[in-house]
């Protein structure tokens, strides 16, 4: 496993301008929070998820080739680190429904 915190710079305001990933050794996602400008976070893990969060279905990119793009600013962080934001999202909104 590794964890991705991303920053993702844009101006729309229904779009997350956070994201944090748990990516397995396959290059899938596992578990994702996004936070939006508002400050509320979504998540979605291999079974459930709030709002209109979803697991990626691509391979994630790394830190390097998402730095790669102008609308990102992308770092690998530990696990200790994702699992404190999962733990906040987790408390803030409970699953809207079953994925």
């Amino acid at each position: 496993m590794w964890y991705l915190k991303a920053q993702w710079h844009h101006d729309f305001d229904d779009e997350p301008v956070e994201l944090f990933s748990e990516i397995g050794d396959d290059g899938f996602e596992v578990r994702k929070v996004e936070v939006f400008r508002d400050g509320h976070r979504d998540w979605a893990d291999s079974g459930r998820g709030t709002g209109t969060t979803e697991l990626g279905q691509i391979p994630v990119p790394t830190p390097d080739e998402l730095n790669a793009e102008t609308e990102f600013t992308a770092l690998q962080i530990d696990a200790r680190e994702f699992d404190e934001v999962w733990q906040r999202a987790l408390e803030e909104r409970r699953p809207t429904s079953p994925r």
